[in-house]
């Protein structure tokens, strides 16, 4: 049977998995397509033929890393790791079921389109960051982290692949000494010349993927293996001439030492930069420098260095290097699935044009850039800056100990408190907790997970909105950005669609989410109304989030 060429379509796995058309192929093996005739669902079936040519010795080899990818990815508990489902024996080896993702590869999209726009490759590296913090948190490096290991789902998730050589912690080596594995020209630099790897070696595999995805070429490729590892080790990549914000970023993390690159809290905060497009400055402490002759200088301009000599400059040319920001808080991976299970509710109750939008998060008025007086501050944050329009008041821990006329404090039995208007009241339902004074037609929701799925609220965010920006009839985004409330990373998104059902018509929403310590709980303060009183609404939004006090905070 020529299983080179597909002809093995049709053939049933196990009893149960039966196999389709070929997805892809490599050198060490191919997915299919199959169907689990038992769950009734669509799944990805990984098999190892370059098991079916190499002699027993490779063989064994071979089989120990698919087995080792399995447990790997199964250590992994996070929405961007493609779930391992099974592993089964047929045929004398090891086939691995995974999860299917409906959508290419990095690799396949860049090479369609060309180039992604750098906004767009910045989104797709927060989410393969995000995955790979998990991966890290549990003891697993990814080692072969590429464009084709990147896969793009049609609703916007962004899912990482292929951990057929990933190094668990605690587990021996199974590659063979003086063997080097994974797609050579995004092996990092210590790679190549033999030294371990560490979570910085997946940092830097992330910098050369995301070079390929906006430039559409592979940074190091040359014409031969040899030539390809000598300039991972020696070169530096040509200047990403198309990466705009993303360029820096890029720069920091194809640093050669891996001491020398961004932290993977400190990329987070300049991929954020990037996909909203603002300049990373805080990737110009990574930016390299090289001597520039003073002629050279002086060609540039009157202002040019005079007298002999060399000046240091960044490299690529830049303005000099601004001192790095303090590093976000590094925020804990967790496993709860709660959030998960609001989400499915919340989405029922939307595509039935009901008031449910259970645990949601949403943003501020794109005209209303100058931040609220309070403690909330609104406007877009510049990670590591202070808020230059942010009022006196916005100081951390400092609450508004008035109620303002016409509202009353809430002392809620979840253990926070909060100020709502008079007329007001509580109705839960589950997870959900809201105050409404006419039945859900105008209403404030409050939503605590104590133990949060994502790295980041705006990250949080953007996941959501990727599943309900198709599930809400006439969805259309005002802003969504990362802020930061009462001290805390935070993130803020407003929108408005067409509800049809229980109270029909054009509504508008808007949510402040933030941790409220490292790693959670996560806190969302939602509002939402009919549109055509908004400012109404939009003003009480402000009033109780000057009121809102966490559980456990005092006054």
């Amino acid at each position: 049977m020529d299983r080179s060429q597909g002809t093995d379509t049709g053939l049933l796995l196990a009893g149960r998995y039966r196999l389709g058309e070929v997805l892809g192929r490599g050198g060490m093996g191919k997915v299919w397509r199959a169907h689990d005739e038992v769950l009734h669902r669509t799944v990805a079936v990984k098999e190892l033929t370059a098991g079916l040519y190499v002699a027993e010795a490779d063989r064994i080899v071979l089989h120990a890393r698919t087995q080792k990818e399995a447990r790997a990815a199964a250590r992994i508990t996070h929405p961007g790791v493609v779930t391992v489902h099974d592993v089964i024996e047929y045929d004398n080896r090891p086939w691995i079921v995974m999860q299917y993702v409906d959508g290419p590869s990095l690799a396949d999209a860049a090479k369609e389109s060309g180039e992604i726009e750098p906004r767009e490759a910045a989104r797709i590296g927060l989410h393969v960051l995000s995955a790979l913090r998990a991966a890290h948190g549990a003891g697993v490096l990814h080692r072969d982290v590429k464009p084709g290991n990147v896969l793009l789902a049609k609703d916007g998730q962004v899912l990482l692949t292929d951990f057929g050589i990933a190094a668990i912690e605690g587990d021996s080596t199974i590659t063979r000494t003086g063997e080097l594995v994974g797609s050579i020209d995004y092996l990092a630099p210590e790679r190549v010349r033999g030294g371990d790897p560490g979570p910085a070696s997946d940092l830097w595999s992330l910098g050369a993927t995301l070079y390929t995805a906006v430039e559409g070429r592979s940074p190091f490729r040359r014409t031969s293996p040899i030539s390809t590892m000598q300039a991972v080790v020696a070169d530096e990549p040509p200047p990403p001439g198309r990466a705009g914000p993303l360029a820096p970023v890029i720069t920091a993390l194809l640093r050669k030492e891996p001491d020398e690159r961004p932290s993977a809290a400190e990329t987070e905060r300049m991929l954020l930069d990037a996909m909203e497009g603002r300049a990373p400055v805080a990737a110009q402490a990574f930016v390299p420098t090289q001597s520039v002759p003073d002629e050279v200088l002086r060609s540039l301009g009157p202002d040019g260095p005079s007298g002999p000599g060399t000046t240091q400059l960044p490299h690529p040319a830049t303005p000099a290097p601004a001192p790095a920001p303090a590093p976000a808080p590094a925020v804990r991976r967790s496993r709860s699935r709660w959030r998960t299970a609001v989400l499915v509710i919340a989405a029922a109750a939307l595509v039935g044009g009901g008031a449910g939008l259970a645990a949601m998060k949403y943003s501020d008025r794109t005209e209303d850039t100058t931040g609220v007086d309070g403690t909330g501050t609104h406007a877009p944050v510049d990670p590591g800056k202070p808020d230059a329009k942010a009022s006196p008041s916005a100081k951390p821990d400092v609450r508004v100990k008035d109620v303002p006329d016409g509202w009353k404090r809430v002392d809620d039995p979840e253990g926070f408190s909060l100020t709502v208007p008079e007329g007001w009241e509580r109705r839960a339902d589950g997870n959900q907790i809201d105050y409404t004074p006419d039945n859900g037609v105008h209403y404030i929701r409050i939503s605590i997970d104590p133990a949060p799925d994502f790295d980041n609220p705006y990250m949080h965010m953007l996941s959501l909105e990727t599943q309900l920006a198709t599930r809400l009839p006439g969805y259309q985004r005002k802003t969504l950005h990362s802020n930061t409330y009462r001290d805390r990373p935070g993130s803020l998104w407003e929108f408005t669609w067409t509800e049809t059902k229980d109270h029909p018509g054009p509504r508008h929403a808007i949510d402040q989410m933030y941790f409220g310590e490292q790693g959670g709980p996560e806190y969302a303060l939602y509002m939402t109304g009919p549109a055509d009183d908004w400012d109404t609404t939009r003003s009480q939004f402000d009033t109780m989030l000057r009121g809102w006090r966490a559980p456990g905070s005092s006054g």
